[in-house]
C-alpha cells in the first residue's frame, strides 16, 4: 500500500468519462462545463481514498455543487450534520462546512475523529461574540436565560442555557418559560423571533455577513423584473423579510419549493444553495440575487483530499466545553421531541 502522504495528485484519465457520466449530467447545469473535467480526477480520488479510511464525508447546503453533489455522503443544515455525525457507523467524519459546524459534530460525536479541510472557515455570526462576552451578559441580566443560535462556537454554547437553529428559534425561546430571553448572536434573527412571541427578547448586535448584504430595493427589483416568488433566510434584515414571499430556515425553503412548486424563484440566501437545488426542482427557474460565504468557499475538493489523506485538522474541544455544550444542545433537542409527542 501507497504511503497516503507520498500520493500525487489526481490526473484526468479517459474513463473518468463514463465512470461519472451520471454526474456530470447533474453538474452540468450546475457550473461552468469547463470545469467538470477539472473536477471529475479530485472526485474520483476522494471518493476511493473515503473508502479506504472508511470516512464519511458530510456538506452543508451551502457547499459548492461539486462537492454538494461528488463527494458527499450525507448533506443538510448544521443541526442534521450534527445529529449524522452521531448517528452514523464511521469512526472519521469529514465535515465540509464553517468551523462551528465541525465543532457541534465533535459534541456530539466527541469519540470520533473529525476533520475540517480548512481550519480558516469561520463565521461572522460565531466570531461576533466569545464565552466571556456571554459571561458578562449573564452578570448584566441575572437569571435571564440564554439561548444562543447554532452558529456560534463551543465555548459559547458551553456558556448558554440552550441552541436553536432557525427553523425552531421560536419553539426554544418559549420553551425558557421566561418573560426575558437574551438571544445570541444575530441581530436579525433576534429581531424576527421578537415578532412571533411575547417573550421579551435581549439581543447581541451579531450578523451574518453574506445575509445582511441584501436589501429590500434588490428584492423588489427581482420580482418586478423577474415576476418570481421571492424566499429569504431570517437572518436577513427586516426590510428584506418583509418583501418575501416565505421566510424560513435552510430547511425549510427546501419544504416550501416541493410545495409551492413555484415557476420563478429568489433565494435570498447564499449563493450555492440555489445551485444545489436545481437539480432537485427541474420544474423552477432559480433566479439568484444572491451573495457567496467566503467561509464556505475555502472548502475546495483539493484540501478535502488533503484532510483525508494527511488526516489532518481534526477538531479538539477541551471535555468540560463538550460537556456544557452537550447539555445546551440536549435541551434544544428536548424541546423537538415534546412537540413531536
Amino acid at each position: 500500500m501507497h504511503n497516503l502522504a507520498e500520493l500525487p495528485a489526481p490526473v484526468w484519465r479517459d474513463d473518468l468519462a463514463d465512470e461519472y457520466a451520471a454526474l456530470a449530467a447533474r453538474l452540468e447545469p450546475l457550473v461552468p462545463c469547463l470545469e467538470i473535467p477539472l473536477h471529475l480526477p479530485w472526485i474520483d480520488a476522494i471518493n476511493k481514498l473515503k473508502k479506504q479510511r472508511g470516512a464519511v464525508i458530510m456538506a452543508h447546503s451551502y457547499q459548492t455543487p461539486e462537492i454538494f453533489h461528488g463527494v458527499a455522503d450525507v448533506t443538510g443544515d448544521s443541526l442534521g450534520l450534527a445529529k449524522a455525525a452521531a448517528g452514523c457507523d464511521a469512526d472519521l467524519i469529514v465535515v465540509c462546512g464553517v468551523h462551528f459546524m465541525a465543532e457541534s459534530a465533535k459534541i456530539l460525536a466527541p469519540e470520533k475523529t473529525v476533520l475540517i479541510p480548512d481550519l480558516e472557515a469561520g463565521c461572522s455570526l460565531a466570531s461576533s461574540i466569545t464565552a466571556a462576552d456571554v459571561r458578562a451578559l449573564k452578570a448584566q441580566h441575572p437569571g435571564v436565560p440564554v439561548v444562543s443560535y447554532a452558529n456560534t462556537s463551543a465555548a459559547v454554547k458551553a456558556e448558554s442555557d440552550a441552541i436553536c437553529t432557525s427553523a425552531n428559534a421560536v419553539q426554544v425561546v418559549e420553551a425558557m418559560d421566561s418573560p426575558r430571553v437574551i438571544f445570541l448572536p444575530d441581530e436579525f434573527l433576534g429581531r424576527y423571533i421578537a415578532r412571533q412571541t411575547d417573550v421579551e427578547i435581549i439581543l447581541w448586535h451579531g450578523r451574518c455577513e453574506v445575509h445582511e448584504k441584501f436589501t429590500a430595493r434588490e428584492v423588489r427589483h427581482v420580482r418586478e423584473q423577474f415576476g418570481s416568488k421571492v424566499v429569504a433566510h431570517p437572518e436577513c434584515s427586516p426590510e428584506v423579510l418583509a418583501e418575501a414571499d416565505f421566510v424560513g430556515s435552510t430547511t425549510a425553503m427546501g419544504k416550501w419549493l416541493a410545495r409551492e412548486k413555484p415557476a420563478r424563484v429568489a433565494m435570498v440566501t447564499e449563493c450555492s444553495m440555489a445551485d444545489n437545488l436545481k437539480s432537485q426542482f427541474p420544474q423552477t427557474e432559480f433566479i439568484k440575487p444572491c451573495n457567496l460565504c467566503p467561509h464556505m468557499q475555502r472548502i475546495t475538493l483539493q484540501n478535502i483530499y488533503a484532510a483525508l489523506r494527511d488526516l489532518k485538522h481534526a477538531i479538539e474541544i477541551p471535555a468540560d466545553v463538550i460537556a456544557g455544550a452537550r447539555r445546551a444542545l440536549d435541551r434544544m433537542l428536548a424541546v423537538g421531541r415534546r412537540e413531536t409527542v
